[in-house]
């Protein structure tokens, strides 16, 4: 029975994203509760991660910092000029221009290492992308916006390192931690987060639907095509940017995601302490669209792939 289950759950992965943000529109109040929690949910997936990785695969990105420096070149020398094209493409008023520029601006979200362990990718670095973007975003992010917007915001470090770490580094090094530990004992711990990721993910997108039912609902449609073009061009473009420089399809996925996915809660907390209710938009809907987009990619590539979510060259047990 749990078996059947957890292979439903994995054959049916946007369905469920998307019947849930339908849910969370029509009664938001049965994932509002979620929202205190988020960061509980994202830690609890990168625990399970963790079990499927090992210590010598962080060796390997090691190795390869020029493919971290890409992505965080990608990430933020590209994105941005992303953003403000699509604002200039799509005639958007200042304000929303600017929240546009400035989600794109952002450094990678976890939401990020989640998509990229559901699709297969290389979770060892995409968690070691995530966490080289955020550590220089409380310079960089704040030193884009002032270069195009000639405007000043301030991020402040230590939080955000203290996140990432809580959400992100602490767990899923107890997940290495107990793989090693336990070894093949964590089989059938693997064979159930698989689910209990793709439940909690889906779960995490319509929480965020339900906090931003408002503007969903208004139909933006201008700044929703903007968002569109704008993140779905991310993700293009840090695919074909990695196949260029010699990746394998593994790794161009994970820079794809990574590049593609921006930590958009942090974008619309800085519209609203520095700009403007208008200037969150674009962050709100983008954290909306990227999560169903990535999604819809693990959809496909892991059809590509013939399906199950045992990391492409992990090992074998």
């Amino acid at each position: 029975m749990l078996a059947a289950l957890a292979r439903f759950f994995e054959s049916h992965f946007l369905m469920l994203a998307i019947l849930l943000s339908g849910l969370a529109l029509i009664a938001p109040d049965l994932f509002l509760w979620i929202k205190p929690h988020i960061a509980l949910f994202l830690g609890v997936i990168m625990f399970g991660m963790g079990l499927t990785l090992e210590f010598k695969d962080f060796k390997g990105v090691a190795s390869r910092w020029r493919l971290v420096g890409l992505g965080a070149l990608l990430q933020y020398g590209l994105m941005p000029l992303i953003g403000l094209g699509a604002a200039t493409l799509f005639g958007l008023p200042p304000q929303v221009a600017l929240g546009l520029v400035l989600v794109g601006a952002c450094p990678g979200g976890t939401a990020s290492n989640v998509i990229t362990y559901l699709a297969k990718g290389n979770v060892a670095l995409s968690v070691t992308m995530t966490m080289a973007s955020t550590l220089l975003a409380p310079v960089v992010t704040p030193a884009i916006i002032w270069l195009i917007f000639h405007e000043r915001i301030d991020i402040h470090f230590g939080a955000m390192v203290a996140s990432v770490f809580w959400i992100v580094v602490f767990p899923l090094a107890d997940g290495l931690v107990l793989r090693r530990l336990l070894r093949r004992g964590v089989r059938p711990l693997l064979a159930v987060f698989p689910s209990i990721s793709i439940l909690s993910i889906s779960v995490v997108i319509a929480c965020v639907v339900a906090m931003n039912r408002v503007t969903i609902l208004g139909l933006p449609l201008l700044v929703m095509a903007a968002v569109v073009c704008h993140n779905l061009a991310g993700f293009g473009a840090g695919y074909v940017a990695a196949r260029l420089t010699g990746c394998d399809v593994r790794d161009a996925r994970t820079v794809s995601i990574e590049v593609g996915m921006q930590n958009s809660g942090l974008g619309v907390a800085l519209a609203y302490t520095y700009f403007s209710v208008q200037a969150a938009l674009p962050g709100a809907l983008f954290s909306l669209e990227q999560n169903l987009a990535g999604v819809g990619l693990v959809k496909i590539w892991r059809r590509e792939n013939g399906g199950g979510l045992k990391e492409a060259g992990g090992p074998e047990f």
